[in-house]
């Protein structure tokens, strides 16, 4: 030790760890307790000073660590304090890179048309339902892929709640804990009309929109109205490996999405792509994409008012992100017929739907929406067996 870092010998590498870091992951039942698994101390307690007096490595390679300087005060200070660190443990914690790789998802796959006609999931609703394995089938192909189909699910507008709380709980909004999309008269969302209804997310002019959008056709009698999906961070690294300035200016520039109908009013302004500023990759991972047209509310930025010429460049990427999402070869399209349910996520896949005539048959989908959080709860739960 070097009074702030200590280096261990394990075969066959030396490993280091900074003194309070190493303290403050100690997990014996004083620290963490038993049964809610949360510390009992913060971090802000240990000593700046804290250091290890006696440092022992057990045969099975975990390694036992009694401190000196400790936490002062109950029941810390009574008697020396021991640390215990597994081998696994250890080699996880030692280096930056895999210190986050359990609790992330595997390495996305980015995907065109021809690789989603490969790779896509239709998973039956009994087997969803019912099998642990099915179930991680699907939760593993949407953080893959970030799309999934279930099929042969039931004409019944209640299916949809227990197809979610297969993953997490219902996220309610204003528009209910479930939804319809159906051809409204005098709709208060174009979602809810017969017209053709370009790429999009969700919700964006919420702070936080949902992660997972599911969307169960219980009828689908109409001529037209076929669903589109595409994967936005296909279309966003493009950008990024054509027009690396381009890309920056996505990653900036603010884009103001807002509902104000029917006696609600939401704002909201975001960049459209969003990296993972914690990433350990280089170029950094995108964590989500932010892109829904119809529900935009006019720009609250730097307009061409200025010379900074970031608007003029927004627009410029903007149109080339567009680009890509409207390539047909971008584009999974297929019709959603009854008894199917889509899954995706809503902050990297796109969806859209051409229109229909309402006055050819009926079309009807049950929708409803989960937290990311949940689904990445459920991921880590299952992934763990």
């Amino acid at each position: 030790t070097d009074g702030l870092r200590v280096t261990i010998r394990t075969e066959p590498e030396w490993l280091t760890f900074d003194n309070l870091f190493l303290r403050d992951s100690c997990t014996c039942p004083k620290c963490l307790h038993p049964s809610t698994q949360q510390k009992l101390f913060a971090t802000t307690d240990i000593p700046y000073d804290v250091t290890p007096k006696d440092v022992k490595i057990h045969e099975d390679g975990s390694v036992e660590v009694e401190w000196i300087k400790d936490i002062n005060c109950e029941p810390w200070n009574n008697e020396p304090h021991r640390s215990i660190y597994s081998r696994e443990w250890m080699n996880r914690y030692s280096k930056q890179k895999t210190r986050r790789a359990g609790h992330n998802d595997p390495a996305r796959k980015l995907w065109n048309r021809g690789k989603m006609e490969k790779n896509v999931s239709f998973i039956d609703y009994e087997d969803y339902m019912k099998d642990e394995d099915k179930l991680w089938e699907a939760v593993l192909a949407l953080s893959q892929y970030g799309l999934v189909f279930l099929k042969n699910c039931p004409k019944d507008e209640k299916a949809i709640e227990g197809m979610v709380e297969r993953i997490g709980e219902l996220k309610n909004t204003f528009y209910g804990h479930t939804w319809n999309v159906k051809s409204i008269k005098d709709s208060k969302n174009i979602a809810y009309t017969s017209l053709n209804l370009g790429h999009h997310m969700d919700l964006l002019y919420f702070e936080s929109p949902p992660g997972l959008q599911f969307l169960h056709s219980l009828q689908n009698t109409t001529t037209g109205g076929s669903s589109i999906f595409a994967d936005s961070f296909l279309a966003a690294e493009k950008v990024r490996i054509d027009s690396p300035s381009l890309f920056r200016s996505l990653c900036k520039f603010p884009v103001t999405y807002h509902y104000e109908n029917d006696g609600h009013h939401y704002h909201y302004s975001r960049p459209v792509v969003v990296e993972d500023p914690y990433s350990e990759k280089f170029p950094r991972s995108i964590s989500h994409v932010n892109w829904a047209p119809p529900f935009q509310a006019h720009f609250e930025g730097d307009v061409g008012m200025s010379e900074s010429g970031a608007w003029r460049e927004w627009v410029t990427a903007a149109k080339q992100f567009a680009g890509y999402i409207d390539e047909e070869d971008a584009q999974f399209e297929l019709r959603l017929e009854e008894g199917m349910c889509a899954i995706f996520f809503n902050r990297r896949i796109l969806h859209s739907r051409r229109a229909f005539d309402p006055a050819s048959g009926d079309r009807w989908l049950k929708g409803a929406y989960v937290d990311i959080d949940a689904f990445y709860s459920k991921y880590r739960v299952l992934g763990e067996r």
